[in-house]
């Protein structure tokens, strides 16, 4: 399986802030799902891969060819919010990009409006925060991109809009040469869309591997504080202690050192995220 992007060593360094040595593939035909909470460094990731910003250190390669991010036409971006003039029409959001691109299709771009329901003669404003997505998607989707990189775009959307996106992802990805780096804190979507997983806390990767492994890697744990002892208690990630009892995370590698009348259940993405960064917060 050959990687479509390879991310070695990323850093970056603010004030209040720092990127540290961010590491991970995204193998083609699949769906990468980036995840963390906010502040973790997601976004500054992303705009370090397409050089927005300039990195401190580390690289990036693209079908295995370093740098050749900054203008290859290869790659779909889909941001939150659209770099696009309020008072453009659709038409003039074509006229707009489609030079940047040789392979644009006129054909296909028309196709994705009409498949979106997007009313051609509707300036940007206009447009809901569903439709402006769909519109950046549609542009993305025009030029032959083999990686889409999205950054929250499915945030503030109704699951119907949000279902129809992941659909879109997953016919996307249905060839071996064609990937999506998908940043989201909806966990719902990725249960849906994503094969792999890279999770990122406080700038660190914290994960990065098959989705499956990061689920089955930890469990969820609650009880009562009389069911653990100090030993337990420091095995416990994410610690929550209540007048009727406790909940926290657990390797499952840890269950048989764990009292049978504790309740080990599965876990959730989203458990998974609240519980690490609250190990983060424990030691901040």
């Amino acid at each position: 399986m050959d990687n479509i992007l390879e991310v070695r060593g990323l850093s970056k360094s603010y004030r209040s802030f720092a990127l540290s040595d961010v590491s991970f593939d995204v193998p083609g035909g699949y769906i990468m799902g980036f995840i963390g909470p906010n502040g973790a460094g997601k976004t500054t990731t992303i705009k370090l891969i397409l050089n927005v910003i300039k990195r401190d250190s580390g690289r990036v390669k693209l079908f295995g060819n370093e740098d050749a991010i900054t203008s290859n036409e290869e790659i779909g971006v889909v941001m939150d919010v659209p770099l696009y003039a309020d008072d453009w029409r659709i038409s003039d959001v074509e006229s707009a990009i489609s030079p940047f691109y040789r392979h644009w299709d006129k054909k296909l771009f028309a196709g994705f409006i009409k498949q979106f329901g997007l009313d051609p003669k509707k300036q940007v404003k206009e447009l809901s925060r569903g439709m402006k997505i769909k519109l950046q998607i549609a542009a993305a989707l025009s030029h032959n991109a083999k990686l889409l990189i999205l950054d929250e775009p499915t945030s503030g959307l109704d699951p119907v809009a949000r279902d129809e996106i992941c659909d879109l992802l997953r016919a996307f990805v249905s060839g071996d040469d064609k990937s999506v780096l998908f940043s989201t804190h909806i966990t719902n979507d990725l249960d849906k869309t994503a094969d792999y997983i890279t999770f990122i806390l406080n700038g660190k990767i914290a994960f990065t591997g098959v989705r499956e492994e990061l689920i089955n890697k930890y469990a969820r744990v609650t009880g009562g504080l009389q069911d653990i002892n100090r030993e337990l208690k420091r095995k416990i990630i994410g610690f929550r202690e209540y007048s009727t009892g406790f909940e926290g995370m657990i390797e499952t590698r840890d269950i048989g050192a764990f009292p049978a009348n504790v309740l080990i259940e599965a876990i959730s993405l989203d458990e998974i995220i609240i519980f690490m960064n609250s190990e983060v917060d424990i030691y901040e």
